[in-house]
């Protein structure tokens, strides 16, 4: 199909730098900080504003007192921006990996609770096959996840869908079960109690996933089930590995994967807490992007995926406190 005239003026006028600065506008709300980034002079920045809103035909940005905040038009240029970015970073990289002598590069975003099984032992195998293909592994929760998936960010994902509406973008595909426990850490009151209730667990801190992570609305919905509210003193964080060292610190209870602190209890720095939680969580798998064809090496390391998946399958549900 020939492109239109309005088509071939916008690329003839817009440049990659132009694209940065957008995206630096959009993460800083601020033309003087947005300069800095891209290493322009303000009022460089300001010229380039001005001549991409001409290309485009429109305003990008509104601009206030309080900074700038894109129109609605605005946003959808700026979506494409940040994932043109992603795609021509990605692309340097892959280039330069090759130049001296490397195999590519593949990037996967996986959620932590499946990290210490299925994708470390998918990684050992590539990485042993392939030494000088060049891994990045990126994300903490499914909804972070999703959206690295979403801004073509990574090749693939290892994680769960987060809305219902994400099949129309995804193929999914079910790799296995996660088990979650409550855990608290080994001087916590609660410790050596064999029974607890969720109604007395809701008294104590707690470290917690954003509201946006299928394991924190999970927890909501077993709350609203008991007719209890969400804790009052409660810290939320995205990060695995910043809550493990949180409640390891003080008295607080976290939900986390089985899979996560199974280490962490065997070493006494933990204890599973006698109660169920999560039985209706959904369970992980590859997650990839509708109508694209995988770069050679992703195609690889998603049948190692699948290859490492079916023992975990196939084994009976492991005790979180042995």
């Amino acid at each position: 199909m020939t492109p239109s005239a309005a088509a071939l003026s916008l690329v003839n006028r817009l440049k990659f730098k132009h694209l940065a600065l957008l995206v630096a506008l959009d993460d800083t709300r601020n033309v003087h900080q947005a300069a800095d980034q891209v290493n322009v002079a303000q009022p460089s920045a300001s010229r380039m504003l001005g001549d991409i809103e001409d290309a485009f035909g429109f305003r990008l940005f509104e601009r206030n007192a309080r900074g700038m905040t894109p129109t609605a038009l605005g946003a959808v240029v700026l979506a494409y921006a940040r994932r043109a970015l992603a795609e021509l970073t990605r692309f340097a990289e892959d280039l330069d990996v090759k130049r001296k002598g490397g195999h590519g590069q593949l990037t996967v975003g996986a959620i932590m609770g499946a990290a210490p099984d299925v994708l470390a032992l998918a990684v050992a195998a590539l990485k042993t096959e392939r030494p000088l293909l060049n891994v990045r592994i990126l994300g903490e929760t499914s909804d972070q996840i999703v959206q690295l998936l979403y801004r073509r960010e990574i090749d693939l994902a290892l994680a769960r869908l987060t809305t219902s509406l994400q099949h129309n973008d995804f193929h999914f595909e079910l790799l296995a079960r996660e088990t979650l426990v409550l855990v608290v850490r080994t001087r916590h009151p609660l410790a050596r109690r064999a029974e607890v209730s969720l109604a007395e667990l809701v008294q104590w801190p707690w470290v917690a996933q954003p509201v946006t992570s299928p394991a924190r609305v999970l927890f909501e919905e077993e709350l609203a089930q008991a007719g209890l509210n969400t804790p009052a003193n409660l810290t939320e964080c995205g990060s695995v590995f910043a809550t493990l060292q949180l409640i390891e610190t003080y008295d607080a209870v976290a939900m986390l994967p089985e899979s996560v602190v199974r280490d962490h209890v065997r070493g006494k720095l933990l204890v599973a807490l006698p109660l169920e939680i999560g039985k209706s969580l959904p369970g992980y798998g590859i997650l990839l992007r509708k109508e694209e064809a995988l770069p050679e090496a992703a195609h690889h390391f998603v049948n190692l995926l699948r290859r490492f998946s079916q023992p975990m399958a196939d084994a009976p549900a492991r005790p979180p406190n042995h």
